[in-house]
């Protein structure tokens, strides 16, 4: 017999015992309806009508229940939704008996006080007849039986929750309804005065979470479970956990859980994102899904940072068709296989290709027809593309017209780029790049159908060549990290928020916006690493030595998120800010002088790329000096 077959066979075993059960609780039910009714002194004239009800209200109620779906659910994971659907099914068994006595009895002389009390008293043995069963495995998985189950539970990782709020109960509930699951959660902590001398599914509050440390209660991990801590909490109990000496871990904010669904599966290590503790983001779903839900979807550089973020927030606005486009081989794969095997019943298409061949991109176009554009592929690494600026003007800028051109002709009806705080005044080649690429789509607006807009925010933590995931890498490698400059700041902030974000400024624009993410408050590169050594479990300058290299060509001491020319407001969403649209742009002006820069690749010459971006972007300041030393390095590619 195979695990289904047995699975089933119990199932079915659980079924009839339920309907015996009901068999006997219902005329229980009403005869103790009538004892109380009349004093535990039934007259005789009432047997004769207990004859005649009994076997209406068995038929009626029986097919009421099974109706509700009575027998199908497994009561060892009994639920308040499930006590709900008995009070509704003993109402409707209880009402079609009423209407089906009456129809061939009558009413005439039948205690109408009695159907409520039977209604009553029914509803109760049927909810604790359930309830019994979720009791009785909740024991039966809790309690000692042998000395294998002594051993197993003695086994077990001991936990103590920081946070007696809602993700905790879920938690220990799935820890104590799963037998196979290897922890056993004997405490929690937590600053709330009100819940200390409390428990959750019968674990105690012990107290604050500064007491942590005094508890004498013996634990082999701590969980962190407070998804709204603020950076400031975040590092003070950071600082309590380290105190212990025990392992601890965290669960992600709510913002990066796509589905909600807060599990013990979700429990990771403590990172950056948790440290800097940005405040949660609230979503308008409905305006996110009035431009994403049964549309087709087109998502380029799918496998990147950005990209892959954009494509699992989508998954879950369930789009009629999800295209991946993607140039890197390994970057689509792994976003081709997450789309397979999620949660999410939502076609997807791969697409394997370069945004820099328009007429490949007319084939996607004539083939998918897209609704939706978001613009994520970009070359972004600053130092790199210092050194290749024609691949960053091909990808970042005549990737983009390209897309507009194809956009245009086959009726789209939103455009999202996805910018940079770097178009701000830039000082390297992927700002300016990245500025054009706004101008554009700022000019093509003017005069279009399509509702194009950009969106700009600053660095994204754990992102494909920024500098935390480099940190951590030296970090395991026993040091020494290397920082530009000790005044150096960054604004920061996770995948999944600036992804949720880019979502909501699509359902907002009109056309031509450039959106403005609030980054908050920026953060020193140095702070970043000494928090990443200490999350390590080491000190800085101590076990992780820091070297300081000077900045990198290309880069900043202080990102920008506007200029002062800019003129920036609020919208009705926090964390977005609007750039209206400014000075007009001429679509062919700036065609034109795109065209310039683009031909300047063909040189293969740095001095006489910047230049044109220059004459095209006044505000773009690049490092002559960095340039000139460039320029006296021996090169195969450039002339």
């Amino acid at each position: 017999m195979t695990r289904g077959q047995t699975k089933s066979n119990n199932s079915g075993r659980f079924t009839i015992r339920f309907i015996s059960v009901d068999f006997i609780l219902i005329p229980i039910s009403l005869i103790g309806a009538f004892l109380l009714r009349f004093d535990f002194m039934i007259p005789s004239t009432v047997f004769g009508l207990l004859k005649h009800y009994i076997p209406i209200l068995l038929f009626t109620k029986l097919t009421s229940f099974a109706a509700f779906g009575l027998y199908r659910g497994m009561w060892r994971y009994t639920s308040i939704s499930d006590l709900i659907n008995i009070i509704k099914a003993s109402a409707m068994g209880t009402l079609l008996a009423i209407a089906v006595f009456a129809l061939l009895h009558g009413l005439a002389g039948f205690p109408k006080t009695v159907l409520f009390i039977d209604f009553t008293l029914c509803t109760i043995f049927l909810c604790l007849s359930r309830a019994s069963v979720r009791i009785y495995f909740s024991n039966s998985n809790r309690t000692d039986k042998s000395s294998f189950m002594t051993s197993a539970i003695k086994s077990r990782k001991k936990i103590i929750f920081i946070g007696a709020g809602n993700s905790t109960e879920k938690i220990i509930r799935e820890i104590r309804d799963n037998s196979d699951m290897k922890y056993i959660v004997v405490g929690i902590v937590d600053d709330d005065k009100l819940k200390i001398g409390a428990t959750i599914h019968s674990v105690p509050i012990l107290g604050k979470i500064n007491e942590l440390s005094d508890l004498e209660i013996p634990f082999d991990e701590i969980v962190i479970c407070i998804p709204t801590a603020t950076n400031e909490e975040m590092r003070r109990i950071v600082a309590i956990c380290k105190s212990t000496e025990k392992p601890y871990r965290t669960v992600p904010t709510f913002s990066e859980l796509i589905d909600g669904k807060v599990s013990m599966k979700s429990v990771r290590e403590v990172s950056m994102v948790d440290l800097l503790g940005r405040k949660e983001i609230v979503l308008d779903r409905y305006a996110i899904s009035s431009y994403l839900y049964g549309k087709k979807v087109l998502v380029t550089g799918a496998g990147g940072s950005i990209g892959s973020e954009l494509v699992r927030n989508c998954l879950t606005f369930d789009p009629d068709l999800l295209i991946l486009l993607d140039q890197s081989e390994h970057n689509l794969f792994n976003i081709e296989r997450e789309c397979r095997e999620s949660s999410h019943p939502v076609s997807f298409q791969p697409i394997l290709g370069d945004i820099r061949d328009q007429t490949f991109l007319e084939r996607v176009f004539s083939s998918f027809r897209p609704d939706v554009v978001f613009h994520a592929a970009a070359y972004k690494h600053v130092p790199m593309q210092e050194e290749h600026p024609w691949e960053a003007i091909l990808t970042n800028i005549q990737g983009t017209h390209n897309l507009i051109n194809v956009s245009e002709d086959y009726n789209v009806n939103r455009f999202v780029l996805v910018s940079t705080d770097k178009a701000v005044n830039p000082t390297n080649i992927m700002g300016a790049t990245k500025r054009v690429a706004e101008k554009l789509i700022q000019s093509k607006s003017v005069d279009s159908k399509v509702k194009y807009m950009a969106v700009r925010f600053g660095n994204v933590i754990g992102s494909s060549g920024s500098v935390i995931p480099t940190f951590q890498k030296q970090i395991r490698n026993g040091g020494p990290i290397t920082l530009t400059d000790p005044a150096m700041e960054r604004y920061f902030m996770s995948i999944s928020e600036a992804a949720q974000l880019i979502l909501q400024t699509g359902a907002m624009g009109t056309g031509g916006e450039i959106y403005v993410l609030d980054m908050g408050k920026p953060v020193n590169i140095k702070d970043i690493a000494y928090e990443l050594i200490r999350l390590s479990g080491l000190e800085p300058e101590k076990d992780i030595s820091i070297e300081y290299i000077g900045s990198r060509p290309g880069e900043k001491m202080f990102e920008e998120l506007k200029t002062k020319e800019e003129n920036i407001v609020e919208t009705n969403h926090e964390k977005i800010m609007m750039m209206k649209n400014g000075k007009g742009y001429n679509w062919d002006h700036i065609l034109e002088e795109v065209s310039k820069i683009v031909n300047t690749v063909k040189s293969y010459n740095t001095s006489e790329i910047i230049t044109s971006l220059q004459n095209f972007i006044p505000e773009y300041s690049p490092d002559r000096n960095n340039i000139k030393l460039k320029n006296k390095k021996t090169s195969i590619i450039e002339k």
